[in-house]
């Protein structure tokens, strides 16, 4: 479930970059970010931080380890009964709170502000994440009812 969704978000931001809407999310710095977790969560500017090896590597599995940790938090919290019946509504309201990692640890670990807030068009970037966290969900819907 999560790992669909991830896949149709990051099919999503492709569609993005090409209409020239929004550049891709840079997965090298977010490993860069992961590398240094050990040692400091919020700084100034990831691209300050000390370089890692294979950060790109490290940014892309932390980007489908997340993905795949979202559809088995839902999954657990929803129970059996939502799969019998899955209404998309409960899954969408869920997809759009996830953003809330993003928006108050991950952007300002990285420096970018409490949700993109020091960066220069904040609000493009949160409607941005709030539709793209939508395309999450409804990329965790359809294997549901798919299959």
């Amino acid at each position: 479930m999560g790992v669909c969704g991830t896949l149709l978000l990051d099919a999503w931001g492709y569609l993005l970059e090409k209409a020239g809407i929004a550049d891709r999310p840079n997965w090298a710095r977010v490993g860069r970010w992961v590398s240094h977790l050990g040692t400091r969560v919020f700084h100034d500017d990831i691209g300050d931080a000390p370089p890692h090896r294979h950060e790109l590597a490290i940014g892309w599995a932390f980007h489908y380890a997340v993905g795949l940790a979202f559809g088995l938090i839902f999954a657990l919290l929803v129970g059996p009964a939502w799969f019998a019946q899955p209404t998309f509504p409960v899954l969408w309201l869920y997809a759009l709170v996830t953003i809330a990692g993003g928006w108050f640890l991950l952007q300002p670990g990285m420096g970018l502000g409490w949700a993109l807030g020091r960066t220069p068009r904040p609000w493009k970037g949160r409607a941005l994440g709030l539709i793209g966290h939508t395309v999450f969900g409804v990329g965790m819907y359809l294997p549901v009812v798919l299959v």
